[in-house]
């Protein structure tokens, strides 16, 4: 409980969203760190929360946004958890698609063939 109010209390930043809404012109939207993040080529914001305590998140396709500005306290430590979440994103995918292993399929050489008469090497024609 302790570590729950101190991180309320820690400043995460805020970040500026400026995008094309489709019924205003352009519309630019301050909120905390937090409340907004990159995925699957959307920008999603909190905008509030339901009578239940479920988050109200507005989805922005990417092409609509201008730009994103974001403060944070250190752009070092922004570009590790970047690094980090890419390092999971690539994990998880090791984990769904074998990269390497035992396979026969994984042990044979890629397909050799000489450019200049088209033949695989050691076939004669």
């Amino acid at each position: 409980m302790v570590e729950d109010d101190l991180e309320l209390e820690r400043d995460l930043g805020e970040a500026t969203i400026v995008y094309d809404d489709p019924h205003e012109e352009t519309v630019e939207t301050n909120v905390p760190n937090e409340h907004i993040a990159y995925f699957q080529d959307h920008w999603m914001i909190k905008t509030d929360e339901d009578e239940a305590g479920n988050d109200i998140v507005r989805r922005i396709p990417a092409q609509r946004v201008h730009y994103v500005e974001r403060s944070v306290e250190e752009f070092e430590r922004e570009v590790e958890t970047v690094l980090d979440q890419v390092q999971s994103f690539a994990a998880d995918l090791r984990t769904k698609i074998p990269v390497g292993g035992s396979d026969e399929r994984s042990e044979q050489r890629p397909l050799e063939v000489d450019i200049e008469d088209g033949q695989r090497p050691g076939r004669e024609r």
